[in-house]
């Protein structure tokens, strides 16, 4: 969805319309439920703000299931002229919430697709309570009841367990 930044008015512009941004992802697995973006200028600039509501599958990072993640992005972001020197441009520790647009054109599904991936977790998880895997056998101890000894601790850390021993005395 493209957006000429001299067409949007005074009053600002509001994109709340998931169904106008058709595939709004690359990946056709990920699922736009709903978005509320408010786009205003500030001279060249476009201030977007709003909210960006995704479902997306993820794999636990502890089971290894796969699951429907839903993501809820936080959007408040500068966009700016893309500057003439082309693509090298060096930001600021003040520039980590600016982006470019070119040609008088903002790509809103561009931003988006953005700003729903850094809204991803690093280690996803099904579920707070997830158990993970059995480090013995494998299992997935959300299914079943895993009857495997402990593993038996590295020996080379024997050392390491005697200097806790002594520490909680």
């Amino acid at each position: 969805m493209l957006i000429r930044v001299t067409d949007i008015q005074d009053g600002g512009l509001t994109v709340d319309d998931p169904a106008a941004f058709g595939h709004a992802f690359a990946d056709p697995s990920w699922r736009l439920d709903g978005l509320r973006l408010t786009l205003e200028r500030d001279q060249a600039d476009v201030l977007v703000r709003g909210e960006i509501r995704a479902t997306v599958p993820q794999t636990c990072g502890r089971c290894l299931e796969a699951f429907p993640a839903a993501v809820r992005a936080n959007v408040d972001l500068r966009v700016i002229p893309r500057p003439a020197t082309g693509d090298s441009v060096e930001l600021g520790a003040d520039d980590l919430d600016v982006d470019f647009y070119a040609k008088d054109e903002l790509d809103l599904a561009a931003l988006v697709q953005t700003e729903t991936a850094l809204a991803l977790p690093m280690k996803p998880l099904c579920r707070d309570a997830c158990r993970g895997l059995c480090p013995v056998c494998g299992g997935n101890r959300n299914l079943v009841a895993c009857a495997c000894p402990p593993k038996a601790p590295d020996p080379r850390l024997a050392a390491l367990s005697d200097v806790a021993a002594r520490l909680r005395r």
